[in-house]
This record gives C-alpha cells, structure tokens and sequence, in this order.
C-alpha cells in the first residue's frame, strides 16, 4: 500500500477511535483537570504533559509490535505474556496514581478559590507533570479493540519507521478529540468543585483497584 493511503488509514483510524479514547481516559482525565489552577495556559501544560505520555506510550508499543511481526506471530506472544495478569498491574497502578492525585490536592483552595488566588489549587508545578505524564502512560497501555487493530496493523509494516508514522498520525486523529477538555480551564474553581473532583477520583481509583485485583486474582491470568 503506497505510504500516502497507509497514512490516511491511520489518521482515520485515530480519529474514528476517538469516542472509544475519550471514554476511557474522560473519566480519569475530567477529574484530574478540575484539580489544577482554572485557566487556557495551566490546562494546556496539563493536557500537553498527558497526551505526551501517551505518545510515548504508543510509540514504545509501535516498535514492540513491530518486532513481534505479523499478526500471526504477535496474537500467542501476547497469551503467553499473561495478558490480564499485566492488564491487572497496569490498574492497580493507575488507581495508585489517582488516589495519590486526590491526596495531593486536598489543599485546593484552602483559602480561597477567587480572583487571582487560584494559582494556590492542587499540588506544585512538578507534581502536577508527574501526575499527568503518569495517568496518561498508563491510561495509553490500556489495550482497547482500535489500540490493538492499530498495533495489528502496524506489525504488517516494512519497517519500524513507518510503524512509528502509523501510530503517531493514530494518535493525532485520537488527540483531536482532548481539544474540548481544554474548555475545563474556563470553569471557576472553589472549594465545592475541587472536593467533589477528588471524591469522583477517589471512586474510579476505587473501581480500578478492584478492576486490578479481579485479573490478579484470576485463575486465566496465570496460565492455569
């Protein structure tokens, strides 16, 4: 297939599999962002640092299916690999973060939340890159039907450079679909939005401990 067409595939690939991404990584997402200082500037670092790690995410996940080959060779590596032993890990980890991101910002607004105060919500400016580069690592190994026929397809490819193109203008049609979050830096911050933001991390991080600790537990993921 001429590289031209292949690409189009991709970004058609990337933006029809926006819903798909959106609810996902929306409701880890909505309530991170509702934590951070209201504003376009502080949200687009946020968003910036968290579709990032998710390219990263993507790309390392390019070259290892790339070597991996064909479809036929990549489907028994990843049953031998125990998948929701992994999967399993990938989402107690990610409730670790959450629960760590509802922690930190238990100080948001602790004075007050008008005018130009806002600037004391959440954790420091490094804290909050680190949260968003590790919820959006973890929520990009989520392995979802149009993530995986992405890798399927770029495990077909020539060469890893074309299957690093492939998944980086797969991730630009699903990117697309993050602009509207940039929205959420419009919204007044008190102390009301910033508790219940932490109550709903609180109970996602809840739901995918539990998640995690079901695949753990299952018999399948060992194999046996």
């Amino acid at each position: 297939m001429a590289p031209p067409v292949l690409f189009s595939e991709a970004l058609a690939l990337g933006l029809a599999s926006g819903p798909a991404c959106i609810a996902a990584c929306g409701p880890v997402l909505v309530p991170s962002l509702l934590t951070q200082q209201a504003g376009f500037r502080p949200h687009a670092r946020y968003l910036a640092a968290f579709l990032s790690a998710r390219l990263l995410g993507y790309l390392l996940f390019a070259i290892a299916v790339w070597e991996l080959g064909a479809l036929a060779s990549m489907l028994p590596a990843l049953h031998m690999l125990p998948r929701a032993f992994l999967m399993g890990a990938v989402n107690i980890l990610l409730a670790c973060v959450l629960l760590w991101y509802a922690y930190s910002a238990r100080h948001a607004c602790g004075q007050s939340c008008s005018g130009s105060k806002l600037v004391n919500i959440g954790a420091t400016t490094s804290h909050r890159a680190a949260g968003a580069v590790a919820l959006g690592l973890l929520t990009g190994l989520s392995l979802c039907p149009p993530f995986v026929a992405a890798g399927v397809r770029a495990a077909q490819l020539p060469g890893v450079v074309q299957a690093l193109l492939f998944f980086t203008l797969f991730f630009v049609g699903t990117s697309v679909w993050f602009v509207p979050f940039l929205g959420l830096g419009c919204l007044v911050r008190n102390q009301a939005v910033v508790t219940v933001a932490r109550m709903a991390m609180v109970l996602i991080a809840l739901y995918y401990l539990a998640l995690g600790i079901a695949m753990l537990m299952e018999k399948k993921a060992y194999g046996y």
